[in-house]
């Protein structure tokens, strides 16, 4: 019989030693394997996540850059227009005219402005009156508009084609003279009008300014004066500062800027790379080398965004590339990928370091259990009742089983995480109730002292508070706003915009934008207002927050700038660019066939002679008054617009036929006529209009303006103070005028012109005493075509100069010929106004005399009195200056002027010739026969001689010589006749003595 041994403690202890590592083991294994798939899932949702941050961030920081560039081109613009309308077209609206001190040096004129705000300089060896005046009035501008672009601006100037800059603050040209340099081979190839056919402003490149020692990025605007292309307007914005509107400034966050070339604008981390001025414009490959395989396919593929990784010192990073379109940069934003997975990383090591004491415990446990199977579970039971009993929470639970010890256990152990977890759960409520506590108490004070207005309300949109700064900003008392819906809080002058805002609200939940807050004065109180969900855990909205902050300047500022920009100082009305917008609205609604309307253009009738007699001031005064009357007559819907000088434009809305527009127009006439004091002085104007209408007339702009123009000009035809529609034969007489210009400049080239000589014969002896020369055009095509035609033409273009003097020469050659056969050769010429302005008559008479030889007293110059009353003064010097040359003055068409006696003794005339309109009714008419007698005894008692023009009867030439006139011209005697058929027509008159 074998004896068998009781099992020994030492067996105990084996079994129980590898019974607690084998399940120790298995417990550790599959713990580590269910931690690795649950972290594995949550690296790759961390990795999505961070990549929708980085694009959610970058979207946003691009909108609120966009919209930074957007509100510094819209200042660029408007203070481009009012350079342009103060400088070019002369506004005036910057009062005094102060002289400025210009220097001279180097082949370049100098000058700063006496506060030292600005500074200009004209690269030119002479100084011209335009010139100076550019250098006054652009100071004085500068003055007035510079401190205000300066804090939106680094630098603010000016660059024309003729040389002249001006730039505010001055130090750019006051230390640099090779500035101009500068604009030239940087700015100009940008403005081309084939490069920018918009006429838009443009953003440069990025620059190094070496005079700030700063990298600035410039806004160019291109002048353009009458369509024609005349400068710049140019403001720069120091990179560096605009670059601080990307608001990147997350510690574990960087950015990269670069443009389209791959050369870097900004990357400020915190490696090797900063955004200082020697880094900007480096390629990426110098400054990234380790970018250039995630930016080579957003350049080659010209991508609007892109998402990637890459390393950089032995770390990997995400980043989001996204576009700045307006200056064409790239905006990549960047982060390193172990920051995402920090969060992981850290989780590991826990869940590994808890498995592996997890293991060690269970063995440990499992250890004891077997080597002291009863004893140690009643000692660690009583243990365990002992240490609660005293208030011990920490002692480990027991271990559970089948028998009574393990039943009383499992009691003990439920017992003991009842009272654990209740006492956890209270700690971590007083913990977490302190902790709300202080972080509302903070926020508290942080909405309280905020320089924002800041209103609270609960989820119906009903108002639960007010900071102080709300109460403040609108001068209401908290109980004002307390329980009221919060859009109270906006005033009744943005009514419409209160409905978009409560429909946004309800079906996006947020609303931002420019508004008026409701205040308790009278005061505009403009807020820039965001209204934003505060949601709970749950997704769900509990309340919403408004915060206002106060840009009242700013819009004070705004309204300011399109005063200057889009109304006229003097009237009040709009100015000539405004006028062209509401035209292009009204256009492009006419354009739909839903609308109608009429535009009347027109301008004061002898406005001049109220300038020339009153002075400007008078004129301004009845502009004034105009425009108030008209703004008083007129409907508010109407557009009514000073264009320049006394030219006014009227849009009329919802004018669909001319019996309305007639309405108007009588209306317009009447308000005018009414009689306006200007001082002392009582005066009465009128007007004429010309109207077209829409889009009857015409579908397109430039041409609706031009047919309210031609309408306006027939008007003025009709005899003024009256009204003109337009109408296809004002086109046509419009091409025709068109077609006589072009044609001829084309017969002064070749000569198509030939000269008639009308006799001037004494009555009474039947001798010719001298001619008229009288030009007459046979066109190739068009055969004879009458002065009346071309006349007036040739005057308003000033072709008329280039014509007079080939009448004179050839007149001049034709009277020495006469002489030379024994003929009289006296020769009168017309001479037209622009002729008599022109500074070049002196010389030009002196050359054609001396050219021809032709004796100076045998010369007649004829002038007309409207000719001479405009400036008497300078009419007088100018015939004086005649007169040194030995011709003699006539005086044509006298009577139908309207010349003083007391200016006539004053001319230095030979001749007065009576016009034809007193003489053709001789004798049917006394009164034309008694003041054809008037003018012949004046002339006589002042001593010149008399010229009856227009005679046609023997009836006529009895009445002529009973007045002791003798010397007449007309078809009783011959008409204009060829200069073949002169000396004919002297032999044939001998023979009737």
């Amino acid at each position: 019989m074998v004896n068998r041994r009781p099992p020994s403690r030492f067996g105990i202890h084996s079994l129980s030693v590898k019974l607690s590592v084998l399940i120790s083991a298995v417990c550790l294994i599959a713990g580590i394997f269910a931690a690795a798939l649950m972290l594995k899932s949550e690296e790759r949702q961390l990795i999505h996540e961070e990549y929708a941050q980085l694009k959610r961030y970058s979207n946003q920081t691009v909108k609120q850059f966009n919209q930074f560039l957007e509100h510094k081109s819209n200042l660029a613009e408007q203070a481009n227009a009012i350079v342009a309308k103060e400088l070019w077209y002369q506004a005036k609206n910057i009062a005094g005219d102060q002289p400025v001190d210009i220097l001279y040096r180097d082949g370049v004129f100098e000058s700063t402005a006496s506060n030292g705000l600005s500074a200009a300089e004209l690269s030119s060896t002479e100084l011209s009156d335009k010139h100076q005046k550019i250098f006054r009035q652009s100071e004085m501008l500068w003055n007035v508009i510079a401190p205000s672009l300066l804090q939106d601006f680094f630098n603010f100037y000016i660059n024309t084609q003729d040389g002249f800059t001006r730039v505010a603050p001055p130090n750019v040209l006051i230390n640099n003279d090779a500035r101009q340099a500068l604009f030239n081979s940087h700015f100009l190839p940008m403005l081309r009008e084939e490069l920018n056919p918009t006429r838009e402003a443009l953003w440069s490149d990025v620059h190094f300014d070496p005079i700030w020692n700063k990298w600035v990025i410039s806004i160019l605007v291109p002048l353009y004066y009458k369509d024609e292309y005349v400068g710049f307007t140019g403001s720069d914005i120091e990179v560096k500062q605009m670059l601080s509107q990307l608001l990147l400034s997350d510690e574990h966050q960087g950015y990269v800027i670069f443009n389209s070339e791959g050369d870097i604008i900004a990357a400020p981390t915190t490696g090797k790379v900063t955004m200082q001025s020697d880094n900007i414009n480096q390629s990426v490959a110098d400054v990234f080398p380790e970018l250039s395989k995630v930016f080579e396919p957003v350049l080659d593929a010209n991508l609007t965004e892109f998402q990637g990784e890459f390393e950089r010192s032995g770390q990997a990073h995400i980043i989001n590339v996204t576009t700045l379109k307006k200056l064409g940069w790239y905006l990549g934003v960047y982060k390193k990928r172990d920051s995402s997975l920090s969060s992981i990383e850290a989780l590991k090591v826990k869940f590994f370091g808890l498995f592996i004491l997890y293991a060690a415990f269970v063995a440990l446990l499992l250890h004891q259990v077997l080597y002291q199977l009863v004893l140690s579970r009643i000692n660690a039971l009583v243990s365990a009742v002992s240490g609660f009993g005293k208030g011990q929470w920490k002692t480990p639970n027991l271990p559970v089983s089948n028998d009574e010890i393990g039943l009383l256990n499992d009691t003990v152990n439920k017992m003991s995480s009842e009272i654990k977890a209740l006492v956890s759960g209270l700690n971590q409520r007083i913990a977490e109730k302190e902790k709300a506590e202080k972080q509302a108490n903070r926020l508290s004070k942080a909405v309280s002292f905020s320089g924002t207005a800041v209103a609270i309300t609960n989820g119906n949109f009903e108002i639960d508070y007010v900071n102080p700064k709300m109460i403040e900003m609108t001068g209401f008392d908290e109980a004002h706003f307390i329980g009221r819906p919060l859009l109270d809080i906006i005033s009744t002058d943005m009514a419409i915009l209160i409905d978009d805002i409560d429909i946004d609200l309800r079906s996006r939940n947020y609303w931002r934008g420019d508004t008026i807050l409701a205040g308790s004065g009278t005061a505009l109180i403009w807020v820039s207002l965001s209204i934003s969900p505060i949601r709970e855990a749950d997704g769900t909205i509990s309340s919403y927050v408004a915060s206002a902050q106060d840009i009242s300047f700013v819009k004070e500022s705004q309204r300011k700038m399109e005063e200057l920009a889009y109304f006229d100082t003097l009237t009040g009305l709009a100015n000539r660019t405004f006028f062209r917008m509401q035209l292009r609205k009204s256009m492009a609604l006419a354009g739909r066939g839903h609308y109608a309307f009429a535009l009347f253009y027109f301008d004061l009738d002898e406005f001049k002679r109220i300038n020339d007699t009153l002075g400007h001031d008078a004129g301004d005064r009845l502009l004034v008054e105009v425009a108030d009357r008209l703004k008083t007559r007129l409907r508010a819907e109407d557009t009514i617009a000073r264009l320049g000088g006394d030219e006014f434009a009227v849009l009329l809305s919802g004018i669909d036929s001319r019996d309305n527009a007639m309405e108007v127009a009588h209306t317009i006439q009447r308000t005018i006529n009414k009689p306006i004091k200007l001082g002392n002085n009582e005066v009465i104007v009128s007007a004429s209009i010309g109207i077209t209408m829409a889009p009857f007339d015409s579908q397109e702009e430039e041409q609706l303006l031009k047919h309210a123009d031609l309408a306006m000009y027939e008007a003025k035809a009709k005899g003024r103070n009256t009204f003109h529609f337009y109408s296809q034969e004002l086109d046509a007489a419009a091409n025709e005028r068109l077609y006589i210009e072009n044609e001829l400049r084309i017969a002064i080239k070749e000569q198509q012109f030939k000269l008639h000589y009308q006799p001037q014969v004494n009555s009474e002896s039947l001798e010719v005493i001298g001619y008229e020369a009288l030009i007459r055009w046979y066109h190739p095509e068009q055969g004879f075509i009458p002065p009346d035609k071309f006349i007036h033409i040739a005057e308003a273009t000033g072709l008329i100069v280039e014509l007079g003097e080939w009448v004179l020469e050839e007149a001049c050659t034709f009277s020495m010929q006469l002489q030379g056969v024994g003929k009289a050769g006296s020769m009168s010429i017309n001479l037209s106004a622009r002729q008599f302005k022109d500074d070049r008559l002196i010389s030009t008479l002196a050359d054609v005399l001396k050219r021809t030889k032709m004796p100076s007293h045998l010369l007649h110059l004829e002038l007309t009195e409207s000719m001479l009353m405009g400036d008497v003064e300078a009419a007088i010097t100018q015939l004086h200056e005649i007169k040194k040359l030995g011709v003699a003055l006539s005086i044509d068409d006298f009577g139908t002027g309207y010349s003083s006696l007391s200016y006539l003794k004053r001319f230095p005339v030979d001749m007065l010739k009576v016009d034809r309109s007193f003489v053709k009714d001789i004798p049917e008419d006394q009164n034309d026969m008694e003041i054809t007698a008037a003018i012949i005894a004046m002339a006589q008692k002042l001593q010149l001689q008399v010229v009856a023009e227009g005679v046609e009867t023997r009836e006529q030439v009895d009445f002529l010589q009973k007045n002791n006139c003798y010397v007449v011209q007309g078809y009783f005697y011959s008409p204009p006749i060829a200069q073949s058929d002169v000396e004919a027509f002297c032999d044939a008159l001998k023979q009737r003595i």
